[in-house]
């Protein structure tokens, strides 16, 4: 996520260079045209590109708003993550109360859920990225890797691991029937945010939109080109880019919204987020090593 409030120009260019000189080749090669060939025989009427703006304008809108709402939901669903994780610590250090157990063994039960927890923050972000990431075993016991490593979803078989642990623990009367179903809602929470990211991410925005933008564009940038041409002779190259470009940026800043998992400076930083909760975690649990916050790279972006 991009926490710079002015973008250098550098890394726009970086993001449609290819596009640019896509459309110089073509606004010049459309100059040429009329210059040589279409004068000669008719008008190219300023009706053509005058539509195809409007068009190309709604086009971008829909992607760009439809793109927005794909990120934002995420967004919501990682700080309702953030906040039932809380939650959960503070009811097992809360809730979790001794019966034939010491006191250092009820501890160690306490710290082995809100660990085990960060574990399941951990896979579930590796899961989204699409990434083979390991960092949740240093919270996980030997013999929970052992039985989830048969699992293809690994972050729900965690979850499975809590529901057993909170059953046997109203079982052994360590916790209440009303702390039993609180804590058991915030397990059915954690996997309704769960299904909600992976919903996200499974679902392909319809290409169709991306490709037709795209075409549009190319057409109206060579039709303006051709339109102006006679008015402004060879500066009709230059507009004819510029305009495109405006158009161009404003499609990819859209796009680059679409898959708000990515590990790139536009997409949900995942990396911060789970570092904010690994660390309230641990801290509710009074650990020793706390890891530091995520910062920015070069002062731009959190990923």
């Amino acid at each position: 996520m991009l926490v710079i409030q002015n973008i250098p120009l550098s890394r726009i260019l970086k993001n449609t260079w290819k596009i640019d000189i896509i459309m110089i080749i073509s606004c010049t090669a459309a100059y040429f045209l009329r210059e040589f060939l279409i004068k000669h025989h008719f008008e190219i009427p300023t009706i053509i590109p005058t539509v195809l703006g409007t068009a190309i304008a709604f086009f971008i809108g829909f992607n760009n708003n439809q793109a927005y709402d794909r990120w934002w939901e995420a967004r919501k669903v990682w700080g309702a993550l953030v906040n039932d994780s809380r939650s959960w610590a503070r009811s097992v250090t809360s809730y979790i109360s001794p019966q034939d157990l010491s006191d250092p063994e009820v501890k160690v039960i306490k710290d082995k859920m809100v660990r085990r927890h960060i574990a399941f923050v951990y896979a579930l972000k590796a899961n989204l990225r699409s990434a083979v990431d390991e960092n949740y075993h240093q919270y996980l016991q030997q013999k929970d890797i052992e039985e989830i490593k048969t699992h293809t979803n690994i972050h729900n078989a965690i979850l499975s691991l809590q529901a057993r642990d909170i059953q046997e623990l109203r079982e052994k009367g360590m916790i209440d029937g009303f702390r039993f179903m609180e804590m058991n809602q915030l397990l059915v929470k954690f996997s309704d945010e769960m299904g909600m990211a992976e919903r996200i991410k499974n679902t392909v925005f319809p290409t169709t939109y991306n490709y037709f933008t795209k075409v549009f564009i190319w057409l109206f940038v060579v039709s303006l080109t051709l339109v102006i041409s006679q008015p402004v002779g060879l500066w009709s190259i230059f507009i004819g880019w510029l305009v495109g470009f405006v158009f161009v940026s404003t499609q990819i800043n859209g796009m680059s919204l679409v898959d708000p998992f990515e590990n790139s400076s536009t997409a949900i930083p995942l990396n911060q987020i789970s570092r904010t909760i690994e660390i309230n975690l641990l801290q509710m649990i009074h650990a020793e090593k706390i890891p530091k916050p995520v910062k920015p790279i070069n002062g731009e972006y959190v990923l």
